[in-house]
């Protein structure tokens, strides 16, 4: 079984940073795997963040966070990073990561393309 795990969400004010991280374990090559990090705020729509391909080659951003967040990856550790900054109240939400088979440079934008997600890291940010 495969599993993803989120750490690293906290409370933290304006302008200040945080990382996320997401681990797979089980049976998993991680490496064949398009990977995403999403949120949802309280009465708001789950929404994309930031997406990066199997290769770490490809980041895609949600346009409010593009230039404050950044995306990566260490396949060799299963994992994925989200680093978190200049945060702003709007931020706040349960982060999410999410995985997908695939080999697409393209980005997966939408939770339905998605089979695989964690349990979710809350961020808060106080103004």
């Amino acid at each position: 079984q495969v599993q993803l795990v989120e750490s690293g969400g906290g409370l933290v004010q304006t302008g200040d940073s945080l990382t996320l991280s997401c681990v797979a374990s089980g049976n998993i090559i991680f490496s064949r795997y398009y990977v995403g990090w999403f949120r949802q705020a309280p009465g708001k729509e789950r929404e994309l963040v930031a997406g990066i391909t199997w290769d770490g080659h490809n980041a895609h951003y949600r346009a409010s966070v593009e230039g404050r967040f950044t995306i990566s990856r260490e396949n060799f550790k299963n994992t994925v990073y989200l680093q978190m900054n200049t945060m702003k109240p709007e931020d706040t939400a349960v982060y999410y990561c999410a995985a997908q088979e695939s080999f697409t440079p393209d980005p997966l934008t939408t939770q339905y393309q998605y089979s695989i997600w964690g349990q979710g890291t809350r961020v808060t940010v106080s103004s």
